[in-house]
């Protein structure tokens, strides 16, 4: 009888399970976690093929008369993509504090920083290249429009990525405590952005020596 009126108490006294958890305490934020280690051993491999190609096939690379790449534009997309970071970084911030529009501004501004990154690269870098070497040309070619090809997909789907999470920011999606979906967005954008150094270094730098 007793034991019945232990079971049939009020649970007023128990501690509630929080609905919201953000960084490490998140499964989410462990999947994109994985999925960065993931992306990061692809372009790892394909690096490695790269160097390994360029080691073993003569003295001189790029081959076939293809001139060494040059750094003016490669560097002027640095500065655009690594600005880009700044917001969004800024932008992970603004949302912890749980200041809306200064998040959702933000946002935008690097949206807008990554979009004309890879704007440059389609509308302006690809069609010069295309002139000189396409993907069937030789090894070199195939390599430079599989590493920078993959990089600006990476970066195209961080732009969607971005742009879903604005969407939701409008719609009050996010506040104080729930924004593990900003975190991960962030993660995934410095990702982009800090394996472009790796790109920049192999493709643009590394013929020139």
């Amino acid at each position: 009888m007793s034991i019945a009126r232990t079971a049939a108490r009020p649970t007023e006294d128990r501690v509630p399970l929080d609905h919201y958890v953000s960084g490490t305490r998140s499964f989410g934020w462990w999947g994109m976690a994985w999925l960065i280690a993931t992306e990061a051993m692809l372009f790892g491999v394909i690096i490695a093929s790269y160097f390994y190609l360029r080691f073993t096939s003569g003295p001189v690379w790029p081959p076939d008369g293809i001139a060494k790449p040059t750094l003016e534009l490669p560097l002027i997309m640095t500065v655009i993509l690594w600005s880009s970071s700044i917001p969004v970084h800024f932008a992970d911030a603004a949302i912890r504090k749980g200041r809306q529009m200064r998040f959702r501004l933000l946002l935008a501004l690097g949206f807008a920083l990554g979009a004309i990154f890879l704007g440059i690269q389609i509308l302006i870098e690809y069609p010069e290249k295309l002139h000189e070497f396409t993907p069937q040309t030789n090894a070199y070619g195939s390599l430079f429009y599989a590493l920078t090809g993959l990089h600006g997909t990476h970066v195209a789907v961080g732009l969607a990525f971005s742009l879903w999470v604005q969407v939701r920011a409008w719609y009050g999606a996010f506040d104080e405590h729930r924004h593990v979906t900003v975190q991960n967005f962030t993660l995934y954008w410095h990702f982009v952005d800090a394996v472009w150094a790796a790109v920049l270094f192999t493709i643009y730098v590394s013929p020139n020596f």
